[in-house]
């Protein structure tokens, strides 16, 4: 591994000692290594070795003299790591202290690159339709008709003389699908066929209310049914009234959508669907059009999401439990599928849809939909990496901010380089460590409560406004989850929050936010890493923060029921039969039975609080309550409700509870059916119910011969 550090022409202090002992590796310091010192980067990029280059400004430069130095591997083979050390602290009020910090950041870019994962293939032909008036959608279509194959649907408005485009009119009823494959639905009743129409005029001049518009359709509120529109339209035959309405279905690669109502109602629009009402200023227009342009062809995205159906508390037997994941989707890209007859109690994930926000990942409370882009392994060893690589080089109270790749990055140079210039702001602290991911809701609760189990003071999520309002909120849920958890185990201060910022007017803000005081920090930090399974690093979490907290607790932790995945089932027993209902709908095998007594057990740590257990239950007898129990009973089964069996009035075997056949023989007491011997049957278990029918049956038969 090389690594490559520039000072960026002595505008920011380095400790190259100190960071080559913490990477294991000699340092040399660079002053302009992107200009008259980049024969060393040529150098380092022909040795083969893998690189980390300590800029991001100019990486596209680097990129290109990677690329056309002779013996220097393919990029595809050897990528380049950048990383920023300007911005995120060299150019901070605090970048004399921020060694540690910058450790952290380089040891974290030479991590190895993750794993690749499966993707999703879109193919678009170019076949665009834009809706909306005729005059617009025709002006609009001029800057794309060289690349795409335009289809217009009229809403109104005059078009062009010309015929320039295909245009369809008539109600519009649905548009659906994603980039190539876009299906849309509607329906022709008006008396004018356009395939008909020959433009000429006629009717429009024709009509004495003026019902008849440049779209070439006939406002059959204002029509007084003179017909003089019939009579003019004679030769072409275009106009008829009482034309039956026909139902049309067509796909597109692309859709233009001018109306200002969307066709789509959630937060993120699919890809290859574009948005332009009349009140987008020019920028919206431009860069919709450029970007319809370089939609031919085919594209590939990465699926990220993995789904573990055996784990998934979305349902039994049709009964709906846990229904995070479809309630907070932006995109709309997951669907209950919950079907008794083909036994299918899941949801199901769209991969065209999917835009990779995570949010899924996050609230979902057992972990049957995971992240992928990154692994959830992948970014828990970003994370222990940055926080034990800061505190091995002397950093304290290690502060994790993650941000998105793209607005969250832009937000965070924009406050390095105003702390470069204006002595009012502070910049990112040398405690703050920043963490950038594709979403900013791809990582929750179980790897925050890890970063602190590993060392951090706090961990921060920065969001831009990109991110969906019910992502912010689940967010901010799972926060107030985490803050609760470790306050009750004694952690002092503020350990979770979610900052704002939208643009520049915010950086004062923010630059307050980051200099927020630490909170509490474990005493010994754990060694685990974080695994594939959901649960599983939750718990190595909660065990080792359980273990070392600075108050031993052996009270319950209250938790705030919103998106929490830890709790207990209460039992009213008053109400409880012992059915067992309850147990066969547990995803999690939480709520267990006994096989030798009528017994309901519950292990608290695996209850994901579903509620599957609550809908399930006949008698209303249950609800969940959320908490922490900090004590190692939570591991262990512990009994509910039990009560007194009742034994069979012929074997004495125990086949029911007593209060359980006693309601069910209260009930049919007065039924016609169970009269007699037939109400005694009832009394008796499985075996001895048949034996005694049989004895019955065939004393019958002695007494008729």
């Amino acid at each position: 591994m090389t690594t490559l550090i520039c000072n960026c022409n002595r505008t920011m202090p380095l400790d190259v000692p100190a960071l080559g002992r913490a990477l294991g590796e000699t340092l040399t310091e660079h002053t302009t290594l992107c200009r008259r010192e980049a024969p060393a980067f040529q150098q380092a990029a022909r040795s083969g070795d893998d690189l980390v280059v300590a800029c991001t400004q100019e990486s596209r430069l680097f990129v290109e003299l990677a690329e056309q130095t002779e013996g220097s591997p393919p990029l595809d083979v050897r990528p380049i790591h950048f990383v920023n050390l300007r911005e995120t602290g060299g150019w901070g009020r605090e970048a004399q202290q921020a060694t540690p910090k910058m450790a952290a950041l380089l040891a974290a870019a030479r991590l190895p690159e993750p794993e690749p994962v499966p993707t999703a293939t879109y193919k678009s032909a170019g076949r665009l339709l834009v809706i909306g008036p005729l005059e617009r959608a025709e002006a609009l279509a001029t800057h794309v008709a060289d690349t795409l194959q335009v289809s217009l649907f009229a809403t109104g408005g005059a078009g062009m003389q010309a015929r320039r485009y295909p245009v369809i009119a008539g109600r519009l009823a649905r548009v659906s699908g994603w980039l190539g494959a876009f299906d849309v639905s509607w329906a022709t009743d008006n008396p004018i066929d356009l395939d008909l129409c020959t433009r000429c005029n006629a009717c429009v001049s024709a009509c004495p209310e003026g019902a008849i518009g440049l779209d070439y359709q006939i406002d059959l509120n204002a029509c007084k049914s003179h017909r003089d529109c019939v009579k003019v339209c004679d030769a072409p035959g275009a106009i008829q009234f009482g034309r039956d309405a026909t139902e049309h279905s067509e796909r597109f690669d692309l859709v233009l959508d001018l109306r200002d109502a969307p066709a789509f109602t959630q937060h993120a629009l699919p890809q290859g669907y574009f948005h332009l009402p009349a009140s987008a200023d020019a920028a919206a227009q431009l860069s919709a059009l450029l970007k319809l342009r370089e939609l031919v062809g085919e594209f590939e995205k990465p699926k990220f999401f993995q789904y573990k159906a055996k784990l998934c508390a979305h349902g039994r037997n049709e009964q709906l439990g846990c229904n995070a994941c479809v309630d907070i989707c932006s995109a709309s890209a997951i669907q209950s599928r919950l079907d008794s007859d083909a036994k299918r109690n899941q949801i199901e994930v769209n991969p065209y849809l999917c835009v990779g926000c995570g949010a899924c990942t996050t609230v979902c409370p057992t972990g049957a939909l995971s992240y992928h882009y990154p692994s959830a392994p992948d970014q828990g060893r970003r994370v222990r990496t940055l926080v034990s690589a800061y505190t091995k080089a002397g950093g304290k109270a290690a502060a994790v901010l993650f941000h998105s790749q793209q607005a969250g990055s832009a937000l965070i140079s924009d406050l390095g380089r105003a702390a470069s210039l204006d002595k009012s702001i502070n910049g990112v602290p040398a405690r703050v460590l920043p963490l950038a991911g594709w979403h900013t809701a791809s990582l929750g609760l179980e790897v925050w409560l890890a970063a602190k189990a590993w060392g951090a003071s706090q961990v921060w999520v920065l969001a831009t406004g990109e991110e969906a309002p019910d992502y912010v909120r689940a967010l901010g849920e799972q926060m107030a989850i985490g803050n609760a958890l470790l306050q009750g185990l004694g952690y002092a201060g503020e350990h979770f929050r979610l900052l704002h910022a939208r643009d520049a007017r915010d950086l004062a803000t923010l630059d307050a936010d980051l200099r927020a005081a630490p909170a509490a920090t474990v005493a010994v930090p754990a060694a685990f890493a974080v695994q594939a399974e959901k649960r599983a690093t939750l718990e190595l979490a909660l065990d080792h923060l359980m273990a070392h907290a600075p108050q031993r607790n052996e009270t319950p932790i209250a938790l705030p029921a919103a998106g929490s995945p830890l709790g207990q089932v209460l039992v009213d027993a008053n109400k409880c039969t012992l059915c067992l209902s309850c147990v066969s709908a547990c995803p999690a095998s939480a709520l267990l039975d006994n096989p030798d007594r009528p017994q309901l057990r519950f292990t608290e740590k695996n209850c994901v609080q579903c509620g599957l257990c609550v809908k399930t239950c006949p008698e209303d007898a249950l609800q969940l309550q959320a908490r922490l129990l900090p004590l190692d009973a939570r591991k262990q089964p512990r009994v509910l409700n039990e009560a007194q069996p009742y034994g069979c009035i012929r074997c004495g075997k125990p086949f029911g509870t007593l209060k359980g056949v006693e309601a069910m023989l209260g009930r049919l007491a007065g039924h016609s059916m169970f009269q007699g011997a037939a109400l005694e049957r009832l009394k008796m278990c499985g075996d001895c119910r048949v034996i005694d029918l049989h004895t019955a049956t065939n004393e019958s038969r002695i007494t008729d011969l």
